[in-house]
């Protein structure tokens, strides 16, 4: 695998970025200054964090970035949850929201297991 963009998990979890960035997008000031930026910055860093794991040269890094990426989804989880109990965000993009991050929480999982088991492609 030669790019980030061929991971299914990090696809996923860019449009799991820009969903959430649609959704508070439109939120007033105070919602945004509040919860709103820390759910953008988290939700982004679930694939910035892959992308600069798999940048690294080592396995090891990758792996160690991709746990970065697991912690900033379940933070995701957290503010959206809170979002959602204080009726920013309502029941259905509430629902679709925690199905993206379950499936994408399984994905993760499954690629950082993965990391490292074939050395003939880089590590990947």
């Amino acid at each position: 695998m030669k790019n980030v963009e061929e991971l299914n998990v990090y696809n996923l979890s860019m449009e799991l970025g820009e969903k959430v960035w649609n959704i508070v997008n439109v939120w007033d000031y105070f919602a945004k200054d509040t919860v709103g930026k820390q759910l953008v910055r988290a939700a982004d860093s679930i694939a910035a964090n892959l992308s600069e794991g798999f940048g690294r040269y080592h396995y090891l890094e990758n792996k160690h970035f991709s746990y970065y990426s697991r912690g900033s989804l379940y933070e995701t989880k957290t503010w959206i949850t809170k979002a959602h109990n204080r009726k920013l965000i309502n029941d259905s993009d509430f629902l679709s929201l925690s199905n993206d991050i379950d499936y994408i929480g399984k994905m993760l999982n499954n690629y950082i297991k993965s990391i490292g088991k074939n050395p003939m492609t880089n590590d990947q």
